[in-house]
């Protein structure tokens, strides 16, 4: 079993790495391990170490038991482990099972002296059994074409390494930059506390004034349900939806982080990070109801736009349109319906901690792109063409009644009324769908952006190809 874990380890360890790069022994540069029988060693090494830098910080823990000699193999071992030797036959030697058993059965008293705890990754069970008599003669001790790395050659690519503390338990099904088991940390990573407080500010204030407006709206039908008829009824649903979402966002403006992101625990060394999936299910109402009522009422704003187009256009009555609303209400409530139960299926609920707030696509550009924008987008077009139909129908109305100026005054202030509460529809979420295709253009320089400035602090790889000055350039 540990021989089939440790070749399993290995595997995926050399996939990791040959996604990125090509195999290239290194020479060895940490001090503790320069006097082994070989010079030259491969990263990344079995305890998920990327370079030899890391390798050596996390070897200092060890140096009192190497230097009270707890066993005469320790420093061999330890070398073995956090340097292997690279051959140039495109092969990592690793330390035997036998070696690991011998040392940690010397320096086990002592570790526990001293309070040192046994990396779960250095389990003796894991390492393959083999002959550690062999010497490793055949590691690099020339210079091979191809082997050593020139002060300017072009660094490994690691890709993205998930930081200690955004680590999840399995089973959760989070993902982050296309790491499993990983989060997203919380607060939101592209603003400072500053931004923060103040994007949190203006989404509070804004949904108190729409939720007053859709609520005033909506009284307004209470008192005279006969004044809002058909082609005019879809503004009441659509204002219901939207009445909805502000209270979502106001919610979420007074639950601050509490729902959109999961909190620290120090003794599993995890800090705060972004809730994804359905396992919070606070979130997951947050999400199921946001997401319902805003692609409802776009839905709704379309079955407008049909219901003046058949009026104008196509001259139907208030009774004739009324008869297909059963329609209208399947078509409106079914699809956002399908389209929640679907993201459900799928665990694509992500906490957005600006707003405080659960919704899709937040992180996951695929999400955002198939069930935000385009069926924003495809909404706006079909909407905005029956709109300009209907606008071009009752132009050509108001030129044959020209000479009708009272009935000609009523058809034009119609028009007005059409264009004015499109204009005020169609503006928001125009500059919204600009914002969310400028969002996916740039999301790859943004998380570029931000694994460069902070892999220094989390002690994760560096961007390879990326420089403070390209990067802000690009943002």
């Amino acid at each position: 079993m540990g021989v089939l874990v440790f070749s399993v380890t290995c595997s995926l360890l050399l996939t990791v790495v040959r996604g990125h790069s090509l195999f290239t022994c290194e020479p060895i540069t940490v001090s503790r391990c320069s006097g082994m029988p070989y010079n030259m060693t491969f990263f990344p090494n079995i305890m998920g170490h990327y370079d030899q830098d890391t390798a050596a910080f996390q070897m200092e823990p060890f140096f009192p038991l190497m230097n009270l000699h707890c066993s005469p193999d320790f420093h061999t071992f330890l070398c073995k482990a956090f340097v292997p030797a690279c051959l140039e036959q495109v092969h990592v030697i690793h330390p035997c099972r036998s070696l690991c058993e011998k040392v940690y059965s010397d320096c086990k008293q002592l570790m526990d002296t001293f309070g040192i705890t046994w990396p779960e990754e250095l389990e003796c069970a894991r390492l393959v059994n083999c002959d550690e008599t062999v010497p490793a003669t055949a590691a690099v001790t020339t210079n091979i074409h191809g082997t050593q790395k020139t002060p300017g050659q072009t660094r490994r690519d690691y890709g993205f390494w998930c930081p200690r503390h955004l680590h999840t338990t399995n089973g959760q099904g989070y993902k982050f930059l296309g790491i499993d088991q990983c989060a997203p940390p919380c607060p939101n990573m592209y603003f400072k506390n500053y931004e923060l407080d103040v994007a949190k500010s203006f989404i509070g204030i804004v949904s108190i004034f729409c939720l007053c407006a859709t609520l005033f709206t909506f009284l307004t039908f209470l008192i005279d349900v006969k004044r809002f008829r058909y082609p005019e009824r879809p503004i009441i649903y659509y204002s219901v939806c939207y009445s909805i979402v502000s209270l979502m966002y106001f919610i979420g403006f007074l639950l601050g982080n509490k729902t959109a992101c999961n909190e620290a625990d120090d003794k599993l060394e995890i800090g705060e990070t972004v809730v994804l999936g359905s396992q919070n299910k606070a979130c997951t109402v947050l999400f199921m109801v946001l997401y319902f009522f805003t692609m409802a009422g776009t839905i709704w704003w379309v079955i407008l736009t049909i219901t003046w187009f058949l009026a104008a256009g196509r001259k139907w009555s208030c009774e004739a349109i009324a008869q297909k609303a059963m329609w209208f209400h399947a078509v409106a409530w079914g699809i956002p319906g399908f389209l929640t139960i679907m993201l459900l299926a799928m665990n694509k609920v992500e906490g957005d901690n600006i707003s405080g707030v659960c919704f899709v696509g937040l992180y996951d550009l695929d999400a955002s792109l198939y069930f935000v924008l385009l069926p924003l987008c495809f909404c706006v077009f079909f909407g905005l063409s029956l709109l300009l139909a209907g606008i071009i129908s009752l132009n050509h109305v108001r030129q044959v009644i020209q000479h009708d100026g009272r009935n000609q005054e009523k058809l034009k202030k119609f028009m007005i009324r059409i264009g004015v509460f499109s204009g005020l529809y169609l503006v928001p979420l125009v500059a919204l769908l600009g914002c969310y295709v400028y969002e996916l253009v740039n999301r790859k320089i943004w998380e570029t952006t931000w694994v460069f400035d902070h892999c220094d602090q989390y002690h994760i790889p560096c961007p390879y190809q990326a420089s403070s000055s390209f990067l802000y350039k690009l943002k």
